[in-house]
């Protein structure tokens, strides 16, 4: 595969996982989650002003995903990445485990990767015009997509990992579904390999590592019991962001004849593919 057909595939991956996750945290908001209340109350708003406000944020949400698969700009992205952060935070904020909110990372995490690996603009009009597929990258702007992803992958499975050790509720709920007796085991079980799949990937992950848990993650997001098709979507964050770092690992395979050559002409040669 060549350097510029992998760029493109990152490119591709991460800008449907930034649209899933948005689309699908949407789609809570037209149906009005309950708990949503708890994070309208932190600015102060009540019960019922908060309902009212669910399908209108929801509906922003919606269509700020479905722009990212239509007609992209820098702008919405940079929004997307700021408003990901805040509604992670939100969790913690409410009461709940500060783990709710690493777990989230890949809401935010995979539209900031998109734009480090589009690159940031120095002309004010580029962050309103349409973003294409780059077709120059530089090996040091990969490399900040490589640390972002591996960040990213690390704080979301380290997040459902302690999650799992705590005993979350609703991870419970879905391993009692599934039939296991010793749910809590089951969960104990589970958390310890994700924490410890997390540092793997943060500190020296590998490519067949990765695959397995991007299948693991997208088999495990679809056990929960209420809206499952939406609770799927929204997660697209989370498994993108793995995918992505599956494709950004993949090693590119110079001619014999390239490989000969000096360093600078090898890179020189490489950014010439892109």
């Amino acid at each position: 595969m060549k350097l510029t057909n992998r760029i493109q595939d990152i490119y591709y991956t991460l800008r449907v996982a930034a649209a899933m996750c948005f689309i699908g945290h949407g789609a809570f908001g037209i149906i009005t989650k309950a708990i949503w209340c708890n994070y309208f109350a932190v600015f102060g708003i009540g019960h019922d002003l908060a309902y009212r406000l669910m399908p209108v944020l929801g509906s922003i949400d919606i269509l700020l995903g479905i722009s990212l698969l239509i007609y992209p700009v820098r702008t919405v992205i940079l929004w997307l990445v700021a408003w990901g952060f805040i509604t992670a935070s939100l969790r913690p904020l409410s009461g709940e485990p500060f783990a709710e909110m690493i777990e989230r990372a890949g809401n935010y995490g995979a539209p900031l990767a998109l734009l480090l690996l589009s690159g940031v603009e120095k002309d004010p009009a580029s962050w309103f015009q349409k973003m294409k597929p780059p077709l120059l990258v530089s090996e040091s702007r990969i490399k900040n997509v490589e640390i972002c992803l591996r960040l990213v992958a690390f704080l979301l499975l380290t997040g459902h990992g302690w999650l799992n050790l705590a005993g979350k509720q609703a991870l419970i709920r879905q391993y009692t579904l599934l039939g296991f007796d010793n749910v809590h085991h089951v969960g104990l079980t589970a958390g310890l390999i994700e924490i410890t799949a997390a540092l793997i990937i943060l500190i020296r992950p590998a490519r067949d590592f990765l695959l397995v848990f991007v299948v693991w993650k997208m088999a495990t997001e679809l056990f929960y019991p209420h809206w499952q098709v939406f609770e799927w979507i929204e997660r697209g964050g989370s498994y993108g962001t793995l995918l992505a770092l599956w494709l950004v690992l993949k090693p590119v395979n110079l001619p014999k004849r390239i490989i000969r050559l000096n360093p600078s002409t090898r890179a020189a040669y490489r950014q010439r593919l892109e």
